[in-house]
């Protein structure tokens, strides 16, 4: 099985690709003081193309996980989330935790099959 790393930082790689598939990191807003879906827009568009530099494209995630700070805002988020998804929504995970830093509201990683 071959290893693919895209993007890197200092501290990690944005995606990298495995077994047919690419695994994208926690990602959050370039801008932490806008709300929740503000947020949430610029994290999705983000990962597309981190996906896209990958040679797929967001249509084909088929996971998430979605750590958010404030659960009282998820409406927000999942408005940004089916505009962005549409019809063709991946399978999600949301979980509630105390902080994610930098004034973060939401932070989502994303596993998406190759091609």
């Amino acid at each position: 099985m071959s290893i693919t790393r895209r993007i890197r930082t200092p501290i990690m790689h944005r995606a990298v690709e495995a077994n047919g598939f690419v695994f994208v990191g926690g990602t959050i807003a370039d801008d932490t003081s806008v709300p929740m879906g503000a947020q949430t827009e610029n994290i999705l568009g983000k990962i597309a193309g981190y996906l896209k530099e990958a040679g797929t494209d967001a249509s084909r995630i088929v996971s998430a996980t979605i750590f958010v700070t404030d659960l009282s805002h998820k409406k927000e988020m999942d408005a940004a989330w089916t505009r962005f998804f549409g019809e063709d929504l991946p399978a999600r995970a949301t979980v509630g935790v105390a902080d994610l830093g930098g004034g973060a509201l939401i932070e989502v990683v994303v596993t998406a099959l190759k091609g």
